[in-house]
């Protein structure tokens, strides 16, 4: 391991914004934070999570924006998230927040209903068929979120892979789930607003070399299980 990733993960434990349960913690069993996120930020105000969030541009950016809403970037790799935290810490940023954790063990972390909306920005699309079960916005995970999402909460999904875009829109038609919004290049049809116009180091480099950015917004319907059949080429 590099010094650098050292230095970082030595100063992650000194962020009071950051937690990073232990796996023996989360694995087949409830976190002592479930339930709890609202003490974490001491107010009740909505909690919304980013899901592989990174280096933490957008969970920063949308609690900058959102002073009434309470933000967590998710992520599983601390070297990453040492730039969220000390931005979050230096900047005295007190609705943002970071949590070290697989997105698998998310339902160990977060009651029913605790979280008000997710967003996914620019995931690894899983292309081969083999890896489908981790995608983001597969059935297995959209069964995860389902635990902790209120009822009339919301999933964004931001991506430059149109093969997710399109892979997510027909797991939503399948599913029959509401949709709000589903643009295939939202800064070509000038949709982007001031939210959707935050820009991550991916995203930067992926406009940079002419890529269209799309969005999909969907809620889950009141469901707790989903399917998906590939269709036949």
């Amino acid at each position: 391991m590099g010094k650098d990733k050292i230095r970082r993960f030595a100063e992650n434990l000194t962020f009071e914004c950051l937690v990073q349960p232990a796996f023996e913690e989360v694995f087949d069993k409830d976190h002592p934070m479930k339930g709890k996120w609202h003490e974490f930020f001491g107010n009740n105000n909505p909690i919304v999570l980013e899901l592989g969030c990174g280096r933490g541009e957008y969970t920063v950016a949308l609690a900058e924006r959102n002073p009434d809403k309470n933000f967590i970037g998710v992520d599983i790799k601390g070297a990453r998230m040492w730039r969220g935290a000390k931005t979050v810490t230096e900047k005295g940023i007190l609705n943002a927040g970071f949590l070290r954790t697989r997105i698998e063990f998310i339902a160990s972390l977060f009651a029913e209903g605790e979280v008000s909306e997710i967003w996914i920005t620019f995931p690894d699309p899983q292309m081969p068929k083999q890896r489908a079960k981790h995608r983001l916005t597969g059935p297995l995970f959209l069964a995860r979120y389902a635990k902790i999402l209120r009822p009339d909460g919301w999933i964004n999904l931001k991506t430059d892979s149109q093969f997710l875009h399109e892979y997510t829109k027909e797991v939503i038609a399948q599913n029959e789930l509401p949709v709000e919004v589903a643009n295939n290049d939202i800064y070509g049809s000038g949709y982007a607003d001031e939210v959707l116009s935050v820009k991550t180091a991916y995203e930067t480099k992926f406009l940079a070399q002419g890529m269209p950015i799309t969005y999909l917004r969907f809620g889950l319907g009141g469901k707790s299980e989903f399917g998906y059949e590939e269709k036949e080429e």
